[in-house]
């Protein structure tokens, strides 16, 4: 298991909520990208531009608690698998406390727009992630 973690705030807007005064259900994974993109450019800026695009193949989300507009969210990003040419991301989005509001999982995949396939994760990526294979 790896020890990589970042964590970030994220701003509720009144835009997020739905009819029941919560974050929508669908927001949940705009918040997941919001995250995921900080991190990209905190952890891994160097290697954003090695012409290879990272996709999300899958998302999924556990919803445990509603997220009101004067909650706290903060959300833990850590890397659960690391493979070939994908990795698994998994979140927790809490309120730096007690609340747990949801738990979520994101497959990555290594996409190479030039070939138009996916391909090897770059060995900087797996060493930025502590994987030093």
């Amino acid at each position: 298991m790896s020890t990589f973690q970042f964590e970030t705030g994220i701003e509720i807007r009144f835009a997020d909520l739905d009819a029941y005064g919560h974050v929508n259900n669908a927001v949940i994974f705009s918040y997941l990208e919001a995250a995921r993109v900080k991190m990209f450019q905190e952890r891994f800026g160097d290697f954003l531009h090695c012409g290879v695009l990272f996709l999300v193949v899958r998302a999924e989300c556990d919803y445990r608690k509603p997220i009101g507009l004067n909650d706290s969210l903060r959300i833990l990003v850590s890397l659960e698998r690391l493979g070939r040419s994908s990795f698994t991301l998994g979140y927790r989005l809490h309120d730096g406390g007690e609340h747990l509001f949801a738990e979520a999982k994101t497959v990555m995949v290594c996409f190479d727009p030039q070939r138009n396939q996916p391909t090897a994760l770059p060995a900087e990526i797996k060493e930025a992630f502590g994987n030093n294979e």
